[in-house]
């Protein structure tokens, strides 16, 4: 009999599953049992290979979210999908007075329109076949913070953590479980930048109780958790995964 965590039977899209957080929940959603879509407009072949020498089940989905994406919608070619985690996600670095309207409206496209639009595709085609599931958004701390230096990032994740209650205020009755997952900082493309900053990078690890950078690894399981049976009574959950930065 499946456990409580086991996503056995089920089918997965996750994206921006090329690399960094985004690979990690795909692999972990393919252990826990799914098949996985992994989505984007970057080459999936490392990820898919993983998961297939690893005895799991994967393909690769072509999704620009970088351009408009009301109409984008990949679910009536799919069949159903159960779950849909909304990772992909860019951020621009530059000084609130000197920040460009195209790193806003890029930041904000790909973090915040796309999470919506597809988490709206996913529920149409869900509603349609008379089934429910489970969206995953990632946030960021910077739902809950400011940041420096990261105008549109910091809005775009406000914006996905308030978007993760509206969704699940008007969709828990019909059955589709919508959370998020906040990392902290984690060794990734988008912080790259802050980890070459000796300083930075010391001052962050500072706050950090657990004294180390976060792995993709370590938010994947959290998703895991919040597509599987395991979380069905959560519902506008964001859970923060930060080695108890919030916490200090």
């Amino acid at each position: 009999m499946p456990g409580p965590f086991s996503l056995d039977s089920r089918v997965a899209l996750v994206t921006g599953a090329n690399t960094g957080i985004g690979a990690a929940i795909a692999e972990a959603m393919a252990r826990a049992g799914a098949e996985v879509l992994c989505a984007g407009r970057s080459d999936m072949g490392e990820t898919i290979a993983r998961i297939t020498r690893a005895g799991g089940r994967a393909r690769a989905l072509t999704l620009d979210l970088s351009g408009p994406v009301a109409d984008l919608d990949p679910f009536p070619d799919l069949g159903p999908v159960d779950i849909l985690v909304n990772n992909a996600g860019i951020i621009r670095r530059d000084d609130a007075v000197d920040f460009t309207e195209a790193d806003w409206d890029a930041v904000i496209d790909v973090n915040l329109k796309a999470t919506f639009f597809l988490s709206q595709a996913f529920a149409r085609a869900a509603f349609a076949r008379g089934a429910g599931g489970a969206i995953v958004n990632i946030a960021s701390l910077l739902a809950f913070q400011g940041g420096i230096r990261v105008p549109s990032y910091t809005a775009s994740k406000h914006g996905v953590a308030g978007l993760t209650k509206l969704l699940a205020n008007e969709w828990a009755g019909r059955g589709i479980n919508v959370n998020a997952v906040a990392p902290g900082y984690v060794d990734s493309a988008n912080t790259a930048a802050l980890r070459a900053d000796a300083a930075r990078s010391e001052a962050i690890l500072a706050r950090i109780p657990a004294g180390r950078w976060g792995r993709p690894e370590d938010i994947a399981g959290a998703a895991v958790f919040l597509a599987s049976p395991a979380a069905a009574y959560c519902h506008g959950t964001i859970l923060t995964v930060d080695g108890g930065w919030m916490a200090r």
